[in-house]
């Protein structure tokens, strides 16, 4: 049974892999959970055996954020066990999930971003194709505020320089167009023309950065770039390839862009995510307003 929601979640659903992983994890979970209770088949579970395995995963210490994802996944299998007609109810339809902590995300300031980028390309100033594409890959984490996945999955032909937008395949394989600028369309040019060349085997493929053996890059290097390129930043947080994302998205807020744009650019499935960096720039407002007002 769980090969077959397996391939419901990857065929229908469409997935990402690691989400697919997630699910079925905590679907294998919820299921060994109701063995124990001593249910032994799936036309047994009900809201009380639900209730019961997020119960018993707040003891374990999880977070409020991990208990509505698992909420979720415990909807979405129950609602596939009443539309395959191997449950005659969706037993899970009225499963609440506790709402997850709204925490403010880390930053940086626009002259720490330009900081960090300047950091870069004044390692790259020898040349080297590794340091060009470090300098392309952090100018479009940043002017786009992709997800570090999303931008590992970029091909050559993804981009479009004429319009100077990029085609980004997100969350559940949704496509989106994102706008940059000249600094990252600059980046992107040398990398193209001085480093990729450079770096790019027979076995490279399309793909748009290369690790340093030809090979598509893979997140756990661009986390490792951003962090070593943020130390060279006196006073900035040590933020990862999602800070940037939450960079942009507040600078764009800031800059007078509107939320519905921003959500869209960021590829925001709902208008709430979105709303949180809106918390960041009320924030900062209030700050500048209580230093510099004389009745603050």
């Amino acid at each position: 049974m769980l090969g077959e929601y397996e391939r419901h979640l990857v065929s229908e659903r469409d997935l990402a892999p690691h989400s697919v992983k997630a699910y079925l994890g905590d679907i294998a979970g919820l299921l060994d959970h109701a063995g124990r209770l001593g249910l032994t088949d799936v036309t047994e579970l009900d809201l009380r055996s639900l209730r019961s395995w997020l119960a018993k995963q707040q003891t374990l210490g999880l977070s409020r954020t991990t208990l509505a994802r698992r909420a979720t996944a415990a909807r979405v299998f129950t609602g596939w066990l009443a539309r395959s007609g191997r449950t005659p109810t969706d037993v899970g339809s009225s499963l609440g999930s506790p709402r997850p902590h709204r925490t403010l995300p880390d930053v940086l300031r626009v002259d720490e971003a330009s900081e960090l980028i300047a950091a870069a390309t004044d390692l790259a100033d020898d040349g080297s194709p590794v340091g060009v594409r470090d300098v392309a890959m952090l100018e479009l984490l940043y002017a786009t505020g992709v997800r570090v996945g999303e931008l590992c999955g970029l091909d050559v032909d993804d981009l479009d320089r004429d319009r100077n937008v990029v085609r980004v395949f997100g969350k559940g394989r949704k496509e989106r167009t994102v706008p940059f600028g000249h600094p990252a369309a600059a980046a992107l040019d040398r990398w193209l023309a001085v480093g990729r060349p450079q770096l790019a085997r027979p076995g490279s493929g399309p793909a748009l950065f290369l690790g340093a053996r030809g090979g598509r890059i893979d997140q756990r290097a661009v986390r490792t770039l951003v962090h070593r390129r943020l130390a060279d930043v006196p006073g900035a947080p040590d933020l990862g390839p999602h800070g940037l994302r939450h960079t942009a998205a507040t600078h764009l807020l800031e800059g007078g862009a509107d939320l519905r744009s921003v959500q869209e650019l960021l590829g925001h499935a709902s208008l709430a995510t979105t709303q949180r960096y809106t918390h960041v720039t009320t924030d900062r407002l209030r700050r500048a307003y209580q230093q510099a007002h004389p009745r603050a």
